[in-house]
């Protein structure tokens, strides 16, 4: 078994590309919600972040959130219950398709969402810092290239 100082020695070539793309994704979260309750938004956590995620639940059916979270139904319920105690949306019928529901943002989910917003773009320009713009450029367009391929499905 590897230790911590070895695991850090590791060669660049040598990791998966699934920490790569984890790693940094993992950290924004956390900063999002960090940042989200510092700015009076202190009941999200880390879970909520599956319903969160872009592009939001707004307008989302709760199978279709799940689908984009990778999740079982029942475990985003339960998140989007949670979400819905704390005021940060509501679930009604859907009229005229039986038990169909939809998630609507209230206010103070919109607030929360462009609070987000306003993170990711500071997250972003301290990228864009660190990477120097050329190579962020390029690693947003390739992020993007993938995206927009078969790779992400």
């Amino acid at each position: 078994m590897a230790t911590s100082t070895e695991v850090l020695q590791t060669k660049t070539e040598d990791l998966l590309i699934g920490a790569l793309l984890r790693v940094p994704a993992q950290a924004i979260q956390r900063r999002l919600i960090k940042e989200l309750n510092a700015a009076g938004f202190d009941e999200l956590r880390l879970p909520h972040m599956a319903v969160l995620q872009f592009p939001g639940p707004d307008g989302a059916r709760p199978g279709t959130i799940a689908e984009r979270a990778g999740m079982s139904k029942q475990a985003i319920n339960q998140l989007l219950s949670s979400l819905e105690g704390y005021g940060y949306l509501v679930r009604s019928d859907i009229p005229g398709e039986g038990s169909a529901r939809v998630v609507r943002s209230t206010e103070r989910g919109h607030a929360a969402f462009w609070k987000m917003v306003d993170i990711l773009h500071d997250i972003e320009e301290e990228w864009r810092a660190e990477l120097g713009p050329e190579r962020f450029a390029q690693l947003k367009a390739l992020l993007f290239v993938v995206w927009d391929s078969p790779l992400a499905r």
